[in-house]
């Protein structure tokens, strides 16, 4: 019985430290990153929103342009 209980405690300690040098850390990463990417696309759709009252005519004619070609590309 202590052989076994001294291996789950190896395993443990190790499973710990892969989470504290690996899991953690990659984790953060991905969560900056997604951050980032959130930010980015807010900034985009402002300034996208800007052109829009800017410009209402443009905008009305771009997207009927994109759903025309959308629709004839789509359709079979």
């Amino acid at each position: 019985m202590g052989d076994t209980q001294r291996q789950i405690n190896q395993l443990r300690e190790r499973v710990e430290t892969l989470m504290k040098e690996r899991v953690t850390p990659a984790v953060a990463d991905a969560a900056g990153r997604a951050d980032r990417a959130v930010s980015a696309a807010r900034e985009q759709a402002e300034a996208v929103s800007g052109q829009v009252q800017e410009r209402p005519l443009l905008a009305i004619l771009v997207a009927v342009g994109i759903g025309y070609l959308l629709g004839r590309l789509l359709s079979p």
